[in-house]
């Protein structure tokens, strides 16, 4: 029993001397990186509010544009449009789709 007392005393001052952390005090001080102010993002605006624009399945050059290489219709934090005017964008590209006159994939 001894033994063993004596073993767990060893172990743990061989411990503390291996121990890689320091109290604050003896610490070398770290140097203070200036502050960043936050940058404000500009907040995304709708191309079609605000506007006569109307989007029509006729129009696939307006189209084109908010579909990808491959494609895939654009989602909305990319093409930056209001959920009603996505909504109007992406039933339009499904109808010229579905009158061949935008590709389904693109080769």
């Amino acid at each position: 029993m001894a033994e063993t007392t004596a073993n767990t005393e060893v172990k743990e001052a061989a411990a503390a001397e291996t121990s890689t952390a320091r109290p604050a005090a003896q610490r070398p001080a770290r140097a203070e990186a200036p502050r960043r102010k936050p940058q404000r993002r500009r907040r995304k605006v709708c191309v079609f509010c605000g506007k006569d624009a109307v989007i029509n399945y006729k129009d696939t050059a307006t189209l084109r544009k908010y579909i990808s290489e491959r494609g895939k219709i654009l989602p909305r934090r990319v093409t930056c449009n209001c959920a009603k005017h996505q909504r109007q964008m992406t039933s339009a590209i499904k109808r010229a789709r579905h009158l061949a006159m935008l590709p389904y994939v693109e080769d």
